[in-house]
């Protein structure tokens, strides 16, 4: 396991901090974060990031990458976050889709996405759960019937966010029916501008809308076909644990602890501040580890090793700390504080509604542990 960064990529973090440390930067952070219920339109930030080639780093040239590694990736993702850039957009639309098409796509399917993903002028969106199917996708009732050379998508999609903003959508669908329940599902790119697709808000308490997508028998081609016809299941499975590094939720809970303390900072001198201290200390080792697990899992997918097992302990382990961060720091705020919506106020509010999604996206916790249990198993069987 590893525990430092290597003197070139510090030297790399540094020069990722000072572009976004940028007077222009900042500026479109600031009109890019929600508040108050508004989803603001994140989109100009991310064109202004694709101009300064920090969307996909680790992309090849050719599709508007700089041939860096994985890891250089996951510094970009780290310093966007701690400056201020809300990251839904980054990690749907470079993290899964444009990680989906490098792994699975052919090179025609490269060239066409690729590229304007990079840049920041088309964005993309995770199309799997469905009103009857969340943590087992085996359950998806979306169909594509063959039409032509190409296929109709008819179903239902839920829980998608940014959906309003996205060009694109990987979608999963069955294409052979009356086969086992993980036997012939596929995975297309759905262009969310053709007729028969319906965006609309599914009402929530977060910030960030969820989103409902009625595909009604809408028209994709053969070359929108993402890896082999009813192989969808594997290819997602793979998928899923490249996506669960826990970076992005240990990238939350850093946010929230760190809000936590200033609001506790800021609370009035005769308010008890020794009790949250002791347990923000606690905190903050809990994050060591939990960085050190998500790197982990990071480096092992670029030396292209993919550890189901150590992703799902990654993923548990962020989104349960996220969320216990959350939970704990919400109290913290005081009634001028939360009068006056400081940033920290606003800060633990939001954090509070959102973090009870964290531990169901990307798999459940009971999901997390039945992998880990199952690998368990599977070391004491080959002991006995």
């Amino acid at each position: 396991m590893r525990f430092g960064f290597t003197e070139e990529q510090q030297r790399f973090r540094a020069d990722v901090r000072q572009t976004l440390h940028s007077a222009e930067v900042r500026a479109a952070a600031v009109d890019a974060t929600g508040a108050d219920g508004v989803e603001p339109d994140v989109r100009p930030l991310y064109r202004l990031l694709g101009e300064l080639g920090l969307l996909a780093v680790h992309w090849p040239a050719e599709f508007g990458g700089a041939d860096r590694p994985l890891t250089d990736a996951a510094i970009v993702a780290e310093e966007l976050v701690r400056a201020g850039v809300p990251d839904t957009l980054h990690v749907n639309t470079i993290q899964i889709v444009g990680q989906f098409l490098l792994m699975a796509g052919s090179t025609a399917q490269q060239r066409r996405h690729l590229p304007g993903l990079a840049r920041g002028e088309r964005f993309a969106s995770v199309l799997y759960t469905e009103p009857d199917a969340g943590s087992d996708l085996g359950a998806l009732r979306t169909v594509a019937e063959p039409d032509g050379d190409g296929y109709r998508l008819t179903g239902t999609k839920v829980f998608s966010l940014k959906t309003r903003f996205v060009d694109l959508g990987l979608c999963a669908a069955r294409t052979t029916p009356d086969v086992g329940k993980y036997q012939g599902i596929s995975l297309f790119l759905v262009d969310l501008s053709a007729p028969g697709v319906t965006v609309t808000v599914i009402p929530g308490v977060g910030d960030e809308q969820f989103h409902r997508v009625d595909l009604d028998s809408v028209p994709v081609s053969g070359d929108d076909l993402l890896g082999p016809r009813d192989q969808g299941w594997p290819l997602l499975n793979e998928a899923l644990a490249i996506e669960r590094t826990g970076l992005d939720y240990h990238l939350k809970a850093e946010h929230w602890l760190e809000a936590a303390l200033e609001a506790l900072v800021d609370r009035e001198p005769d308010s008890p501040h020794d009790a949250y201290l002791e347990q923000i200390g606690r905190w903050d080792g809990a994050l060591t580890a939990d960085h050190a697990l998500a790197w982990e899992v990071l480096t092992g997918l670029a030396a292209d090793r993919v550890d189901p097992v150590a992703a799902a302990v990654a993923k548990y382990h962020s989104s349960e700390l996220a969320q216990s961060i959350a939970a704990w720091a919400a109290d913290i705020p005081g009634p001028e504080q939360r009068a006056n919506r400081t940033r920290a106020a606003v800060t633990l509010d939001s954090a509070y509604r959102e973090a009870p999604g964290l531990t169901l996206s990307a798999g459940t916790s009971e999901v997390m542990l039945q992998i880990m249990a199952a690998a368990f198993d599977s070391i004491g069987q080959e002991k006995r």
